[in-house]
């Protein structure tokens, strides 16, 4: 073999080992497989019932606090704590100035980077609410009022929307004085989307403030 040869040879070898590397290959993810040992490869098939499940990108806490509590947060402020809307609204849970001094709290914006005193106003303002409305949570609590199941989570949170008394309105009147904040959402859709979470843990107090909790 000729120098020639062997040089074309050689050329031919490595570029053939280096595109060799770049070969694209498909990756299949299965999600129902699974492998436990390296010497033996277990999987299974999906149940009809698992195939039509819906999944999602979030912990699972169902009509625990802990639900009601982050799906209002979602609701309000997509769970950030340092927003501020364009009324003024602030914090993870869109709380007014004037209802934060009430919770005595009146520095709002160490109130936006405080975390823990949001959580906390969360609590103290939830506490208001539901002494505001004990009557209302033990007279209407189960009845149907323009289509929708009252319930005490729905009216905290629809309290928490629009104020306790908005709520009353809205209950004695049976349906027919409807409150709507600055961007046009109605108490309604609080009572209806909140109904059924457990709040039963929440004590009412009249006079609570952030920082009793």
């Amino acid at each position: 073999m000729t120098r020639k040869q062997i040089y074309y040879v050689g050329l031919f070898s490595a570029i053939t080992i280096l595109s060799s590397g770049f070969k694209p290959f498909e990756s299949k993810i299965f999600t129902w497989f699974h492998v436990f040992e390296k010497e033996e490869i277990f999987y299974t098939v999906p149940t009809e019932i698992e195939l039509n499940q819906t999944f999602f990108n979030f912990p699972f806490t169902g009509k625990t606090f802990i639900g009601f509590q982050q799906s209002l947060a979602a609701k309000e402020s997509l769970c950030k704590y340092n927003k501020v809307n364009t009324l003024g609204y602030l914090g993870k849970y869109q709380f007014g100035t004037e209802t934060l001094r009430i919770l005595g709290i009146r520095d709002t914006e160490a109130f936006l980077f405080n975390r823990k005193l949001q959580e906390k106003a969360f609590l103290a303002n939830l506490s208001r609410n539901k002494w505001d409305l004990r009557k209302e949570i033990e007279r209407y609590s189960g009845k149907i009022i323009s289509g929708i199941q009252i319930t005490e989570s729905g009216m905290l949170a629809a309290a928490h929307l629009g104020g306790a008394g908005s709520v009353k309105k809205f209950l004695k009147s049976n349906g027919r004085r409807k409150f709507k904040d600055g961007y046009g959402t109605s108490i309604m859709e609080y009572l209806n989307d909140f109904a059924g979470y457990d709040t039963s843990f929440i004590e009412p107090n009249e006079k609570a403030k952030a920082k009793h909790y």
